[in-house]
């Protein structure tokens, strides 16, 4: 097989996994695996809240462009960078209540009391 075609090859399989786990981002998961961003948030809140990990429901695990460095969770007289950053939000509910996680630039999941949406998703012309 010449390096070409192997090179295409890898591209190809590179592709159709970014391709299958954009489909799998948005889905509700009931059981996160143990290394997921929704199973440290779970464990988070229930650390929080004092309750049992099973107590808590995943609403939303979904892959988002914050607008800037605060991540959706901007701080009053925090400064940020101003350039869209890859990230997640996460969803969880306890007790009737709905609980925002937000993640980006490689750090861990963390609470955010008083959320701001993301960027909106563009759109294909």
């Amino acid at each position: 097989m010449s390096f070409r075609k192997l090179l295409l090859l890898l591209g190809l399989i590179v592709f159709l996994q970014a391709c299958q786990n954009r489909e799998n981002s948005s889905e509700v998961k009931s059981q996160p695996r143990e290394d997921s961003l929704s199973a440290l948030a779970v464990t988070d809140l229930a650390g929080r809240l004092g309750i049992p990990e099973g107590d808590i429901e995943i609403l939303a695990e979904e892959n988002v462009t914050w607008r800037d460095g605060s991540l959706g969770c901007p701080r009053p007289g925090m400064m940020y960078t101003q350039a869209l950053v890859e990230g997640s939000r996460i969803v969880l509910r306890a007790g009737g209540r709905d609980y925002s996680y937000h993640s980006g630039a490689g750090k861990p999941p963390f609470y955010c009391e008083d959320p701001v949406s993301p960027a909106p998703a563009p759109t294909a012309e």
